[in-house]
């Protein structure tokens, strides 16, 4: 299949004209809203008028006129040769004939060609990032409202963080260390005793 070059240009050129032409009247129109907001802006006299705050609050969010390119991608926008390539092109099989006999209902020619096969993949993928989203900030939400009621039990009774066991009571020891003179008494602070595990046989408390 054999492409006249010539046309092909044209088509491009031309398509390029329509876009510079569009931008051009952009131009233009955006320099006439400049040249009017300089005027009035030279013209305002910051010591003389003064605008409440009643005024300010009472005046209308800006809200622009301008059209939003929407569905850039669209059947409009398809240039002229792709267009022609596409109604030279054969018509899918009449599959749509078949679909009052399927169980489920679903359209038959959706399963040989499906245009919104993409925007529902997007959607689903769009929807999953949602739901994880929201279960991330549930989770994290969860994490600290119980790192703030441990928090809470720690400050409303913090002695029962720090437990002191009060260590028993020998008699025998005691009474073990005090047979001996003070100045021959073993610092207990610093080593243990020797005498803290002798025998019942070899005490010299006040009983034997």
């Amino acid at each position: 299949m054999f492409i006249d070059p010539g046309r092909h240009a044209e088509d491009v050129f031309g398509e390029l004209f329509n876009e510079a032409n569009s931008f051009y009247m952009r131009m233009n129109s955006l320099q006439e809203r400049v040249d009017l907001l300089a005027v009035k802006v030279t013209q305002l006299d910051s010591t003389v008028e003064e605008v409440s705050l009643q005024d300010i609050n009472m005046r209308k969010a800006f809200k622009s006129s301008t059209i939003q390119d929407q569905q850039v991608v669209s059947r409009n926008s398809i240039p002229n040769p792709v267009m022609k390539m596409y109604q030279r092109c054969d018509k899918p099989p009449p599959l749509n004939i078949l679909t009052p006999y399927r169980d489920d209902k679903k359209d038959g020619l959706k399963f040989y060609t499906d245009p919104s096969y993409f925007f529902i993949l997007w959607k689903e993928k769009m929807l999953q990032a949602t739901e994880n989203k929201r279960k991330e900030k549930r989770r994290q939400k969860k994490t600290e409202l119980q790192t703030k009621s441990q928090e809470q039990k720690h400050t409303e009774d913090p002695a029962r963080e720090v437990k002191k066991v009060r260590k028993a009571r020998n008699r025998r020891q005691e009474w073990n260390m005090m047979a001996y003179d003070k100045e021959f008494r073993p610092d207990t602070r610093l080593t243990p005793s020797p005498y803290h595990n002798m025998s019942s046989e070899g005490s010299l408390s006040p009983d034997r």
